[in-house]
Formats: structure tokens, C-alpha cells, sequence
């Protein structure tokens, strides 16, 4: 649960939409004409406080840069160890020597944080990639492999919530959100990776409100061949409780982890979605926040005593983030406990999550407290967008994990 939801259709495609759908746009995807300047952006993140002293020039530069491309081996096929081996022995051995327009290339790096080396980085665009033979020779390889189901292209951020869960194959997983679908697959995967259990106990149900977008999400699927997968089409924040039989009796399904990757803003995919740029404002985040909680609250209510659920976005707004989870605590009562993950992907950097924050219209008005804001904004603005006022709660929902 770490750092950093018809016309309500189409409210919920927001953020996450772009974030998949575009994965890996490091291959080359052209925005020349856009102007990567949003100076409202820059006055609220500054005014936040959340990029350490000193470090805000660097953010913003690091913002403008283009994404590296990221691919993942799917874990469970029998001959994952040997695409890796093959990529690692040939692809990447013969990379080093390609010299292009007098640069040496840099080969693909591992990402430090995925177990078994399964994920992979590169800087290279797609216009390096056509100016050698071996290079387009090598996109060839991952083109393929990634229509068998070998390989996927999913970006790197992507792929944190899945391990998160920390999935065993007898598990009865929900992604409530799943579409298009790389992180839906990584779960699937992640069922069948203990290859002494041929057919897996656990399985995934996976949600998306958008029909269509189902359709992206059984193509997914299809392609690592599991038994173990059901895609349903439902607005997430009412999907409805599901029962089993146990014993000729029918018991209510929860589950032992659901995956909570909810619509968002996506302000913080401006290195990919280069629109955010343009389009980004304060609305969007205060927009999006009931309906981020209220597929929070549902996710909640189907969980079994002892499972996990995770929450995330790719925004990087405490009113997405914070207090959404600040929220989902207080309405738990004690009957939830945010989870410790800073030491569960080693190698991954991140930071603390925060405990104050404020909030700013898009006019630039700023309100520290709900008492402040006035009964004009009070349908927009909801109490639960600000850090909790009791100090005794706000330190024991210890917001910091």
C-alpha cells in the first residue's frame, strides 16, 4: 500500500489508462510539439513540500526525460531461464559492440529491485533501434517473444503493486481495475510460479468497468494459457459479492489479496503521457478522489480477515494517495493496519509517505483544513481529502509506510 474509480465510464478510465496502454513509449513515441512547461504544477508540488529541499530543478528535469523501456520475462513458463539466458549470452553481449554515430550503445540493465533478474531496462529509442541491423534484429526477438507470452513490455512502476502482494499459489485474487491488463497478467503469472504445484488452488478474477477494455484484458490472458482467470465487466465501486460452495452450504468469496490499481490523475507518468503536461490541474486530483475511496472502501469490504489488498496510483498527489488511505483507516475502526513494505523489494528507492498536506483550486486558492473552506466549494471539496486532525489517530495510521 505504497506511494507513491457512461459519463462516470469514462471518469474511471482516467490516469491508469495511459499508463499501461503507452507502456514502454521509451521505444519511441513522438510529442515534439508538446511544451513540457505546466507552471501551476511546479508552484503546487513546490508549495507541497514532497521533492527534498534542493532537489526540485533536478525532479523537474528527470520529469522531462523520456522513459526508459522496460520488458519482463513471464516467470512461469518452463524456458524463462532460457530467454534470459538468451538475451543475456547474445542480445546483450552484441549490443555492447554496436557503436552508432560514434557512441558505444548501452546494453540492458537489470532492474535491481525484480527478483531473478525477469525485468529489464533500455534507453534505446526506436530511431536507434532501425540505424543498426543487430538492434532491429533484437526488437525482432522481442517482438515475437512478446506475441508468445514469453516476454511482456510492461513498465517498470507497473510491475511494483503485483509484488506487493506477495502471492502464493492457493490464493483467490481481485483486481478490481485491471485493464488493459500487464499487471493482471503478472499475477496470473505469479500463481504458477512454484512449479511444483501443476495446477494451482488459487485463482484471479479480474475486473474492468470499460467493456471494451475487457476485451484488452482477455487478450492478455490468452496468451499464458492459465485455467486459473475470470474477466468480468463492473463498475468497481459496487461490484457485487460473489459466493461459493463449500460443503453443499453457500459461503460469501473473500479474498486473500486484491489488487486496488485505481483511475487516477497520472501526474506522475509526464515522462511517458506527455499530455499531462498540458492538461494538468488541481481539479483533476479532487475530481478523482471520492471515487478512488469508494473502490477502496469496496475493496475492503470483500478482503478475507488476514489478506492484503494493495492501493496505488500513478499520481503523485497526497489527495490520491494519503488521504485516500488516511480515510479507508479511520472508516476501518482498527480492523485494518497499513502494512510496512519499505523492506519487501530491496533495491527499490523510495520515500516516506507524508502526513500533512493542503490543497489548492485550480484558481490557486489554497485550504489547509475543512474548516476553511467555504459552503460555495463544499461539494467539490470533501472532508476526507485532508490529513486526519486527531494527532493520536494520524501517528498510529502511520502514514510514513
Amino acid at each position: 500500500m505504497g506511494k507513491r474509480s457512461r459519463q462516470r465510464q469514462k471518469t474511471q478510465n482516467t490516469g491508469r489508462d495511459d499508463r499501461d496502454n503507452r507502456d514502454n513509449a521509451g521505444w519511441g513515441a513522438g510529442y515534439a510539439d508538446i511544451v513540457k512547461e505546466n507552471k501551476l504544477f511546479e508552484h503546487y508540488y513546490q508549495e507541497l513540500g514532497l521533492v527534498p529541499v534542493g532537489e526540485f530543478e533536478e525532479f523537474m528535469n528527470a520529469m522531462r526525460e523520456p522513459l526508459p523501456a522496460t520488458i519482463r520475462i513471464t516467470g512461469y513458463k518452463s524456458h524463462a531461464k532460457e530467454i534470459l539466458h538468451c538475451l543475456k549470452e547474445k542480445y546483450f553481449k552484441d549490443i555492447q559492440e554496436v557503436e552508432i554515430d560514434g557512441l558505444k550503445i548501452e546494453a540492458p540493465q537489470p532492474l535491481k529491485w525484480y527478483p531473478d533478474e525477469q525485468a529489464w531496462h533500455t534507453n534505446m529509442s526506436r530511431k536507434i533501434i532501425r540505424k543498426s541491423p543487430l538492434l532491429e534484429k533484437f526488437h525482432q526477438f522481442l517482438v515475437s517473444e512478446t506475441e508468445s507470452g514469453n516476454i511482456s513490455r510492461q513498465e517498470a512502476v507497473s510491475m511494483i503493486p503485483p509484488l506487493l502482494l506477495k502471492i502464493e499459489s492457493h490464493h483467490k485474487i481481485l483486481d478490481m481495475c485491471a485493464a488493459p491488463g500487464s499487471k493482471t497478467a503478472q499475477l496470473i503469472e505469479m500463481l504458477h510460479s512454484d512449479i511444483d504445484v501443476p495446477f494451482p488452488e488459487g485463482f484471479v478474477i479480474a475486473n474492468d468497468v470499460d467493456n471494451k477494455r475487457c476485451y484488452l484484458l482477455v487478450h492478455q490472458a490468452k496468451r499464458l494459457n492459465s485455467p486459473c482467470i475470470m474477466v468480468v465487466n463492473h463498475d468497481a465501486t459496487c461490484i457485487p459479492t460473489l459466493k461459493i460452495d463449500s460443503d453443499g452450504k453457500k459461503d460469501i468469496l473473500f479474498y486473500d489479496r486484491i489488487l486496488c490499481d485505481v483511475p487516477c490523475s497520472g501526474d506522475g507518468t509526464m515522462r511517458k503521457n506527455i499530455d499531462v503536461w498540458k492538461k494538468w490541474t488541481t481539479s483533476n486530483s479532487l475530481h478523482l478522489h471520492g471515487l478512488q475511496l469508494r473502490i477502496a472502501v469496496r475493496g475492503v469490504e470483500q478482503l478475507a480477515v488476514g489478506g492484503r489488498m494493495v492501493y496505488s496510483t500513478c499520481s503523485l498527489n497526497p489527495i490520491e494517495d494519503e488521504a485516500v488511505i488516511a480515510a479507508l483507516l479511520e472508516k476501518s475502526e482498527g480492523t485494518l493496519e497499513l502494512v510496512d513494505g519499505s523492506a519487501d523489494l530491496p533495491g527499490l528507492k523510495s520515500m516516506p509517505g507524508v502526513n500533512s498536506w493542503k490543497l489548492m483550486t485550480k484558481e490557486g486558492q489554497w485550504f489547509s483544513d475543512w474548516s476553511e473552506v467555504p459552503v460555495s466549494r463544499q461539494t467539490q471539496i470533501r472532508p476526507t481529502m485532508f490529513p486526519p486532525t486527531n494527532p493520536e489517530k494520524l501517528a498510529n495510521f502511520h502514514l510514513e509506510r
